[in-house]
């Protein structure tokens, strides 16, 4: 088939009013190109690369706000009409590797259902309906959406090959969804990209074939879902965040597709967990997120106003839970966290002890033969440092003494339980009141064994507020870092490692 972009369903017929409001109608550079697209979120539409490409035979785009001035008309699909809205695109999220971008409108709109993003692949000799706002065979630019019935010919990987029944995907319809509709639901399956345009205006009459060629979307939901949540997540205000966890909270493990969750509690006591995404670029790594509790409104109060320190924690059966030090001693625990909130509540020490009011920070970790990661570390606020090992069977009865009272530890502002060495143990992370950073390799319950200066007093993490290790990237290992910093800026550390400065990578702010 001929690499021709596609840019009109000719032959199709008008969509009635109110049909398809979620379709959408571009103009790229004030009428340089025309596109069609379909909104999948009140922020974002699913459209074509080669839309916004130099060359929309060779559909590369950049990340970022468009090269062209571009505007979405949304919820018309009469153009003559005024129903709907016309907003700006503020900027387009390629999918490597596929003629599939997702752009952002500047304001999210109201009133326009988003249609669903199918999670069932295209068979073949399947209908579907494609629509767009391109050229007909009797239109340059018509006023209407048009739509019409396609079959599915072969199914690939990334692509669909269709052929129009009575109609052919014309010039502007680029980027337009074709779509299932079964049982009342409409879900895109694909979106145009090329095509013969046979029966088009325009296009030489010898020419009659109406086959075109789709990008796959079925296969893209979690990368839909991630992209869209993108302007949700910065919006948080990370100025209040006060304390970080980190663990498999929403399900993955290590080495699967999904990272790392991180469990927020804010400055009003709201708790927030964000699920890893499946992408592993660094500047978004969270791709949902859930309250698992309310900021309580006056006079009403939250338990959540008294933590003092929290860190995820695996207790086996292969979900991570949370370990939480209480303002008045009190330490519990709870086997398992997911999206539903707290399960498995078990108080390690009671309420008002005389003991545990003095540990100053605690980080869990596999450091001792035990394979999951459930002994804690606890710094004192006399500069002792203890290890408590398998949390889940001993409690924090059984206690290793990993430093005796010194004047050092007292000074331990954040600690973090990670692997940037590849020991057998996992190492920790220090980050010190002076802004200095230094990790221990290989902690266990003999004690420390050497230790790196990561960054100097003073320097990079000066201003670190709050910081967790995680698994956030890369997936393999707990060896990425979370920095929030005084001003609320947000970064990620990713694949951090001793004798070499960290590379930072700006999330937020």
């Amino acid at each position: 088939m001929a690499n021709v972009p596609a840019y009109a369903v000719a032959g199709g017929a008008a969509t009635p009013g109110g049909a398809y409001t979620f379709a959408v109608k571009l103009d790229i550079g004030d009428g340089k190109r025309g596109c069609s697209g379909a909104l999948v979120d009140k922020q974002w539409v699913l459209t074509a690369a080669s839309c916004f490409a130099d060359d929309p035979k060779s559909p590369k785009v950049t990340e970022g706000a468009p090269k062209w001035k571009t505007k979405a008309i949304v919820g018309r699909t009469d153009l003559t009409g005024s129903a709907g809205t016309v907003n700006d695109v503020t900027q387009v999220v390629p999918y490597a590797g596929r003629d599939v971008v997702m752009a952002q409108l500047a304001k999210p709109l109201s009133g326009v259902t988003p249609v669903a993003v199918a999670t069932a692949p295209p068979a073949q000799g399947e209908e579907l309906k494609v629509i767009g706002f391109g050229r007909t065979a009797t239109e340059w630019v018509p006023d209407k959406l048009h739509a019409a019935a396609f079959t599915v010919d072969t199914v690939q990987d990334g692509k669909v090959e269709i052929t129009g029944k009575s109609a052919a995907v014309c010039p502007g319809d680029t980027g337009g969804p074709a779509l299932r509709e079964s049982g009342g639901r409409v879900e895109v399956v694909a979106v145009n990209s090329a095509s013969w345009q046979g029966g088009c205006l325009g296009t030489d009459p010898t020419e009659t074939r109406t086959g075109a060629v789709e990008a796959r979307v079925d296969d893209l939901g979690a990368w839909v879902k991630q992209v869209r949540y993108r302007p949700v997540f910065a919006a948080a205000p990370w100025k209040k965040a006060t304390h970080i966890a980190s663990g498999y909270f929403t399900g993955g493990s290590a080495g699967s597709t999904r990272h790392m969750d991180m469990i927020v509690r804010w400055s009003d006591a709201e708790v927030t967990l964000y699920q890893g995404s499946d992408d592993k670029d660094p500047r978004h790594p969270f791709s949902a997120e859930y309250q698992l509790a309310e900021p309580p409104k006056p006079p009403k109060t939250s338990i959540w106003q008294d933590a003092k320190q929290i860190t995820g924690a695996s207790f086996g059966g292969g979900t991570d839970g949370l370990v939480v030090r209480w303002g008045d001693g009190e330490l519990t625990q709870y086997t398992h966290v997911d999206a539903k909130g707290f399960h498995g509540e078990k108080q390690l020490a009671k309420a008002k002890n005389t003991t545990w009011p003095h540990a100053q920070q605690i980080t869990a970790g596999r450091y001792s033969a035990n394979q999951q990661r459930d002994d804690l570390l606890v710094t004192w606020d006399d500069g002792r440092v203890t290890l408590h090992p398998d949390l889940n069977t001993n409690g924090v009865a059984d206690q290793k003494l990993l430093g005796n009272k010194n004047t050092t530890w007292t000074h331990a502002t954040q600690i973090s339980a990670g692997e940037f060495t590849g020991k057998k143990t996992m190492d920790l992370l220090v980050r010190w009141s002076d802004g200095e950073a230094t990790i221990y390799p290989g902690v266990d319950t003999a004690g420390f064994h050497g230790e790196s200066q990561l960054l100097k007093p003073r320097t990079d993490w000066n201003d670190a507020t709050v910081l967790n290790a995680g698994a956030f990237v890369g997936n393999e290992r707990i060896h990425d870092v979370i920095v929030r910093r005084t001003n609320g800026a947000l970064s990620i550390c990713p694949g951090l490692a001793p004798g070499t400065k960290p590379r930072e990578v700006k999330i937020v702010g």
